[in-house]
């Protein structure tokens, strides 16, 4: 009875939640926050209480213009070693109670000692409280993008938002310009003042590089598009449920690409994801170093964030003991990593992998090896 209590007011709960609309870019400049703005005057026009809770203009003369006639919640002023830097003012936005906050750069770190350490959890309170919230985030600061980022650009964005945003929202938009378009915005000085303007094309701004981050744009809101149509279109249609079970080891890179990819795939099926640790004697805890330790917890960690479910066994038989953890929880793909090009490695994973094999034959299971 109580468990039925809960479920009804969590349903309650998420009635009463503002809706969120994110805007998603392959880089800074193609128009993001310009779009946030032109939306907000549309909305101020047919009457709606828009706010603006923060917008970043970089200085771009054509978006600061825009800000103009819009109502700007004050911003929290604080001073962080010796400088008067401003934030987001979240208390002010929920007690102001605007219909609608315009909210910039989500993927934003916040000054030590505010509430929250990200914005992005700053406008999960501002939705909890019933406001709508127009936001906007670059391609790049997506967590389980990271690595297919690093290795387009080979720049490490340490700015990121975890996947289930992006889950939680109820529009994806994606703001799209070609290459050429967005390499004659910056030649033109409307992204960067002119000193930044030629490193950048030496290094963010190449053409292979914008071309593979609209890439991955395009796939990022095909997918939240595809998981709305599967949610409002078709309620009634039965489809295959898929579930993926990664597998790691204590080898903290391959694991890495492993939870990433897997994470992936789960968020573009729309699915749950379980992540595998079986501890082998030769893995225990007094045989293998602290550094790997802290590098497997992390792991884990990672894995949480990104949605997953941290299964963690010891056993001495891998084969046996990925397959039944694939049956206990009904999974459907098994993702495993490639393994080092070394003989013994070699030989040891090729023993493994026989016997996954075997004992996948008899199911309808599949195997994804990520390299």
């Amino acid at each position: 009875m109580e468990s039925s209590a809960e479920h009804f007011l969590d349903l309650i709960k998420r009635s009463r939640r503002g809706k969120f609309k994110i805007y998603i870019g392959m880089s800074a400049g193609v128009g993001k926050t310009y779009r946030m703005l032109q939306e907000a005057h549309a909305l101020l026009r047919t009457g709606i209480d828009v706010k603006i809770g923060y917008i970043e203009t970089h200085q771009r003369e054509e978006t600061h213009e825009l800000l103009a006639g819009l109502p700007v919640i004050p911003r929290r002023k604080l001073f962080y070693k010796g400088k008067e830097l401003e934030e987001l003012d979240v208390q002010a936005v929920i007690s102001l109670r605007p219909e609608v906050v315009v909210v910039d750069e989500l993927a934003h770190t916040n000054i030590d000692g505010s509430k929250n350490a990200k914005r992005w959890q700053d406008v999960l309170d501002i939705l909890e409280a019933g406001i709508n919230v127009i936001s906007a985030v670059n391609i790049q600061h997506i967590e389980s993008l990271n690595n297919e980022v690093r290795q387009i650009t080979g720049i490490e964005v340490a700015e990121r938002i975890p996947d289930k945003v992006l889950a939680l929202a109820d529009e994806v938009v994606n703001i799209d310009l070609t290459a050429d378009e967005l390499i004659n915005r910056l030649k033109e000085g409307k992204i960067y003042k002119e000193e930044k303007i030629q490193a950048a094309l030496q290094h963010f701004f190449k053409p292979q590089h914008i071309l593979q981050l609209r890439e991955l744009a395009l796939k990022e809101v095909a997918s939240q598009v595809e998981r709305k149509v599967e949610n409002e279109v078709q309620p009634g249609l039965v489809l295959k449920h898929e579930r993926f079970l990664a597998c790691i080891s204590s080898n903290e890179k391959t694991a890495k690409i492993v939870i990433r990819k897997t994470a992936r795939l789960a968020n573009y099926y729309h699915s749950s994801w379980y992540l595998l640790y079986v501890q082998t004697p030769a893995e225990s805890a007094n045989r293998i170093g602290l550094a790997k330790q802290r590098h497997l917890i992390n792991n884990f960690k990672l894995a949480t964030e990104l949605g997953g479910n941290v299964i963690r066994i010891e056993s001495s038989s891998i084969a046996k003991t990925i397959v039944e953890v694939a049956e206990q929880n009904k999974i459907t793909t098994i993702c495993v990593g490639k393994p080092h090009l070394n003989l013994l490695k070699v030989i040891l994973a090729t023993n493994v992998f026989n016997g996954l094999l075997k004992k996948m034959s008899s199911s309808d299971i599949d195997l994804v090896i990520l390299s």
